[in-house]
């Protein structure tokens, strides 16, 4: 089994490029973030974000979609949130494409001992919203249900700007507090956690987390083949 883990891409392409390299991939994932670019024009990011639905329809691929807080406000019952990047004037555009095409996405996805998220489930998080009823062999299920049933649970959430601290949403959380979450829990050591959502120049690993948002300035993505993981470059 191959797995290729596709990083913000905000409007680019680079994830056609990647998924015509790893033609032989079994399941492409991706971290969210479809939306939002300051240099690609917001016509084009719909029109790529359209192409990625294609992909998932007729490639005859396992893809997995996984929603960003770039794409999140786009969702007609959340609306504008105050993120950067926010295209008023393609709004409607935009949350109809979202709307239409919402059953294609998640807010995160399990596979061997992976755990992939936009940017990363806090263990902290887990019990503000759930209290006592989840453990680490629900997490998915009960994550991808609470945006279904609540999506605005997933709002931004606590004191610092940036999303820097502790109990933030599975769609804000810095990777500073990722870490101080969740270390030494029964989710720190049952996952490798896979997520994008803040910019590293080349993929990094820190707190059993793989940050792979890499795509503004490098051309890096993560495989993995049977469990193991390949970091690979166009």
């Amino acid at each position: 089994m191959k797995t290729v883990c596709i990083g913000d891409v905000h409007g680019r392409r680079i994830w056609k490029d990647i998924a015509d390299k790893e033609y032989d991939a079994d399941r492409f994932v991706f971290v969210g973030d479809y939306f939002d670019s300051f240099d690609v024009p917001g016509i084009e990011q719909l029109a790529n974000f359209e192409d990625v639905i294609r992909f998932k329809k007729e490639s005859g691929k396992d893809v997995v979609l996984l929603i960003g807080n770039h794409d999140y406000h786009y969702f007609p019952e959340i609306g504008y949130t105050g993120t950067s990047g926010f295209q008023r004037g393609m709004y409607e555009s935009i949350s109809h494409s979202i709307n239409e095409n919402r059953q294609h996405l998640q807010m995160c996805y399990e596979q061997e001992g992976f755990l992939f998220s936009h940017a990363g489930i806090s263990t902290r998080w887990l019990k503000r919203v759930f209290k006592k009823d989840w453990n680490v062999n629900n997490v998915v299920d009960r994550v991808n249900e609470l945006f279904v049933t609540k999506p605005k649970w997933f709002e931004f959430n606590g004191w610092d700007p940036y999303g820097d601290n502790v109990d933030q949403t599975p769609i804000w959380i810095r990777p500073r507090s990722l870490k101080i979450a969740n270390n030494n829990t029964n989710l720190y050591r049952k996952y490798i956690q896979v997520v994008g959502h803040t910019h590293r120049p080349h993929i990094e690993f820190s707190g059993r987390t793989y940050f792979v948002d890499t795509y503004d300035t490098g051309t890096d993505y993560l495989t993995i083949v049977d469990g193991k993981v390949i970091l690979a470059s166009l």
